[in-house]
């Protein structure tokens, strides 16, 4: 169906919703994608702004910028909370863990990840390193 919000988000692509079947949605990866990408979110952005195929090339565009946010790294083909679940990093004990607005809002805090300021590295998380609690 034709995307009725183009009003407001600008997007001419396909929404897919509420009960859409994702599984027919078109492939937007192929097979030449690299196993993870580096994403970088700005401070209280609500969408990210950057996507790289290593974390030299985000830390030297956010630099050029300044910005201010979080950049991590993400595996292609599947959801962080997928992820987290099968590999141990979380265990879903509460009645809402699973549902869509959970997932949804799910931050990867066990994937390798680095906090920016201004353009310079804060903390890098990763390689067995884990955020205070």
């Amino acid at each position: 169906m034709p995307c009725d919000c183009r009003r407001r988000c600008g997007w001419s692509r396909i929404c897919l919703r509420d009960n859409a079947v994702v599984a027919e949605a078109a492939r937007v990866t192929d097979d030449q994608q690299p196993p993870n990408v580096w994403i970088f979110h700005g401070d209280g952005a609500p969408f990210a702004s950057g996507v790289f195929s290593n974390r030299q090339d985000a830390m030297a565009w956010i630099a050029r910028h300044r910005l201010t946010g979080v950049v991590t790294e993400y595996p292609v083909g599947d959801g962080c909370y997928d992820i987290a679940v099968r590999d141990g990093h979380f265990r879903p004990s509460r009645p809402h863990h699973g549902t869509p607005h959970h997932v949804a809002l799910f931050s990867p805090s066990n994937m390798s990840h680095c906090h920016v300021r201004d353009g310079r590295e804060g903390h890098h998380y990763g390689d067995g390193d884990q955020p205070p609690p």
